[in-house]
């Protein structure tokens, strides 16, 4: 069983930065790709980012591309999202969630590819 649990969350100005973090519970973490999702209220939720088991691929949506980084410390068993230059479309509740296939990487966007989920951590982004 993995528990994923999100923090970091909370309130921004435009233009400013947050770092959420994912801490993972289990013994393979290491062995698994992980994402970032995002949900807005009334909208679908979106891939905001992903990294390999080893950190040494990532992939980012176009949106928050060149202003948000993905890492991860296997040591800790935490996966970052360090968000900059934040702007109010991204206010949204993020979720970080846990590859279904060990060393896999393939279509990281689609949400169908992870089976563990964590509870989210509420991002508000005011003007």
């Amino acid at each position: 069983q993995v528990q994923l649990v999100e923090s970091g969350g909370g309130l921004a100005q435009a233009g400013g930065s947050l770092r959420l973090s994912c801490v993972a519970s289990g013994r393979t973490f290491s062995s698994y790709a992980m994402g970032w999702f995002r949900q807005a209220p009334g909208h679908e939720r979106e891939f905001v980012a992903a990294i390999t088991w080893n950190g040494g691929s990532t992939r980012y949506a176009d949106s928050v591309k060149g202003r948000f980084t993905i890492s991860r410390d296997t040591v800790k068993n935490t996966v970052y999202l360090q968000m900059n230059n934040l702007k109010p479309e991204d206010t949204a509740n993020y979720y970080c969630a846990k590859n279904r296939v060990i060393y896999r990487f393939d279509n990281p966007h689609h949400s169908n590819n992870y089976d563990y989920w964590g509870q989210g951590t509420q991002v508000t982004v005011s003007s």
